[in-house]
């Protein structure tokens, strides 16, 4: 079995869902977790946590699946790649719901040459492609998210070693 890193944020839950995300992440990692939560200054009474994990090729979409049935949390997991394995970004909003993405070796979202081909050959002016673009690449997500991303802002941050 081939195993990778990543990294989970929950960008926002409410005090009393804390537990029941770190239950989900436990369940879905095969291993008891226990997050260092703080509070997320961009929505009142809500709680942020960052955590790094190790596991098997996999386990990025074992999280996001967890995660995305608890209602009200804001979050992202991405897996890193491997000789054997793309890397992975899932984000996640009430509003919006689950974004994925495939990732190339420095964080950038890989968008396969057909869902480029279906943009250009479905839209009929620039406007239009521009928004078919931001589709593929999560940008509703990321203006929604972001708020809660520099929220965090002045806290300590966590480096990812390579994989291998």
């Amino acid at each position: 079995m081939t195993t990778t890193r990543g990294v989970l944020q929950i960008l926002s839950a409410p005090s009393p869902m804390c537990p029941h995300v770190e239950w989900a992440v436990g369940g879905a990692l095969g291993a008891p977790v226990t997050l260092d939560w703080k509070p997320q200054p961009a929505e009142r009474a809500s709680y942020r946590a960052d955590f790094t994990w190790r596991g098997p090729v996999g386990a990025a979409t074992r999280l996001a699946s967890a995660l995305k049935r608890w209602p009200r949390i804001r979050f992202e997991v991405t897996e890193h790649a491997t000789a054997e394995s793309e890397g992975e970004r899932y984000s996640y909003t009430p509003q919006l719901g689950v974004f994925h993405a495939t990732m190339g070796l420095h964080g950038d979202i890989l968008v396969p040459e057909d869902r480029l081909r279906h943009a250009m050959l479905s839209t009929r002016d620039d406007r239009s492609l521009r928004a078919a673009l931001d589709d593929l690449m999560g940008a509703a997500w990321d203006a929604e998210l972001d708020v809660f991303r520099q929220a965090a802002d002045g806290e300590p941050v966590r480096w990812i070693s390579a994989v291998g």
